[in-house]
């Protein structure tokens, strides 16, 4: 038997989505829990300098934004879970939201789970991750001081990455497979002009090289050799990947409606085809993905839950305990 928590509002999410939800729910005093997750704070804990968050002159640390947000929620009496939801059951009026033995019912659900960084998925990769390739500069850039390092993508992401990477290493390859970088203008701008950095367009990586180390990587030429690619061998001691994202919802497939690419679609600005669940952050947004809009949706989605709580004063919502059955290989099979 699963020990039962009745809560106004849940948050799955603590990215700035979440915590903006957590906040404004706070301040409404209504009664808010939000499950953090196993690594609480979103994408922001893994980027160095924020300089384009509203408030802050001289720029942000994200880890100091993020937890600066959370004790702001806190202050207004969010709760919070540093555990990861196993399910959810939206079939009836009182959403349930499972995380391990404990089950939260909530009469409103505010969906941040937001995005996860994309891998290569080539030869050597897997098993190189940790000895030499990276998918986070701001966590390991400082153990490749000194060194020649590359870093793949072309959005701002992956140009912020790189000029981050410029404090430690002594040289940054960029490489892109494209002929254009996607990126703003202004980090355009300063990468291209940066000494440390070097950028290879129309180039792909093939495989990851050495054994108990990164050592070098196959690239591809994707415009040389009629179309096949001229093949070539880079030495180098570090690799970061910065290829984009994909949306963390697999928790809701079946429950809520998704786009080809598994991003979430909102009714209206935050609400679901279900009554009392709502979306906010990078869960559904794959246009801007910024840390200021992922607020404002979070705001938002606090908002029309709040009003959608209100509705529910004239007719309250009747709470049943419920049982969760699981087979030894934790198979649901009945709630």
């Amino acid at each position: 038997m699963e020990q039962l928590h009745q809560k106004r509002v849940v948050v799955i999410g603590s990215g700035p989505a979440g915590l903006t939800s957590a906040i404004y729910a706070g301040r409404a005093e209504l009664d808010t829990t939000v499950i953090a997750g196993f690594q609480p704070g979103g994408q922001l804990t893994i980027t160095s300098e924020v300089e384009n968050y509203p408030g802050f002159a001289e720029g942000i640390q994200g880890p100091e934004l993020m937890e600066n947000m959370r004790r702001q929620a806190e202050r207004f009496g969010a709760k919070f879970v540093d555990d990861n939801v196993t399910a959810v059951d939206f079939s009836g009026p009182v959403h349930k939201i499972f995380v391990e033995d404990q089950l939260y019912e909530a009469d409103a659900v505010v969906i941040a789970t937001g995005a996860s960084a994309l891998w290569l998925n080539v030869p050597g990769e897997q098993r190189l991750r940790g000895r030499g390739i990276s998918g986070c500069a701001t966590c390991d850039g400082f153990f490749f001081r000194g060194k020649e390092i590359a870093i793949v993508g072309g959005g701002d992401s992956a140009l912020e990455e790189a000029l981050y990477l410029t404090r430690f290493a002594s040289k940054v390859t960029l490489l892109h497979r494209s002929a254009k970088l996607r990126a703003s203008r202004i980090m355009q701008e300063r990468v291209l002009n940066h000494p440390k950095i070097e950028v290879r367009y129309e180039t792909t990586i093939e495989e990851a090289l050495g054994e108990n180390k990164l050592e070098a990587l196959r690239l591809r030429n994707t415009r040389t050799s009629a179309g096949r690619g001229e093949i070539s061998q880079f030495a180098l001691e570090g690799l970061f990947v910065a290829i984009g994202h994909r949306p963390n919802t697999d928790l809701f497939k079946g429950w809520l409606e998704m786009n080809e690419q598994g991003y979430l679609i909102v009714e209206g600005e935050t609400g679901t085809k279900i009554p009392g669940v709502f979306v906010a952050g990078d869960v559904f947004d794959y246009r801007y993905r910024q840390a200021i809009t992922a607020a404002g949706s979070g705001c938002k989605a606090a908002l029309d839950a709040e009003k959608y709580l209100e509705q529910l004063v004239e007719r309250p919502i009747e709470r049943q305990t419920v049982r969760l059955v699981l087979e030894q290989n934790d198979t649901l099979l009945a709630v």
